[in-house]
């Protein structure tokens, strides 16, 4: 299991401070118990991806338990005068890596964060992306890889013969082509080439069968 934690963000301007450095609209949680959306650096890789649900003081976020306090660290960077404060919380929240896995949602803990674009890691088909909303972090990668369609590699589900563990590379027996991004046993969440998904793909010498996601 992935322990989860909470980060509570509350204060006078933790609208405006959210709104303006997550990549969907927090104004979707007047109508939505909870939305899914991804926090980018500068040059649109994920740091961060998770749910975010309203208070009654401000709104929560769900993080991996071994980034959480280093996600807060780096907000409270962006923070500036903006009256908004962070508390980390540990409710006992885990999440099942084999559900995930199995539903193609990218857990995204300090061994993954800042390596893919949201589009990459398919946030776009998980509707964890606005794309009116206004400026954020990385905003100009994600609106240019969205409108000229311009996703050339994507999260995809394989089950290995063998022991994938994350990190390890995806080779179609010439060249590496992709990263195991999750594993949860022998099913894993890789990175590939759109026009590697059906090729002969293996890892570490185990071969990888495709199988397809729910949203694909």
């Amino acid at each position: 299991m992935h322990p989860i934690l909470t980060i509570s963000v509350t204060g006078a301007d933790a609208f405006e401070f959210l709104q303006a450095q997550l990549t969907n609209d927090l104004r979707r949680l007047d109508a939505e118990s909870e939305i899914l959306a991804a926090w980018c650096n500068p040059k649109g890789r994920v740091i961060w991806f998770g749910t975010v649900g309203k208070t009654a003081d401000g709104y929560r976020l769900s993080a991996p338990a071994d980034s959480a306090e280093d996600i807060v660290k780096r907000l409270t960077l962006f923070r500036f005068r903006a009256k908004v404060d962070f508390e980390v919380v540990d409710e006992g929240r885990t999440l099942n890596p084999a559900f995930l896995v199995e539903h193609g949602y990218p857990y995204v803990g300090r061994a993954q964060m800042e390596l893919f674009t949201p589009h990459m890691l398919n946030l776009d088909l998980l509707d964890a992306i606005s794309m009116d909303k206004g400026c954020y972090p990385g905003q100009e990668i994600v609106a240019r890889t969205h409108y000229k369609g311009a996703t050339k590699r994507r999260l995809q589900r394989f089950h290995s013969d063998g022991a994938p563990a994350v990190g390890d590379k995806v080779s179609d027996g010439e060249r590496d082509v992709g990263e195991v991004f999750n594993v949860a046993g022998s099913d894993l969440l890789a990175v590939v080439p759109l026009d590697k998904t059906e090729a002969p793909l293996s890892v570490s010498g185990a071969s990888l069968n495709h199988k397809a996601l729910p949203y694909l």
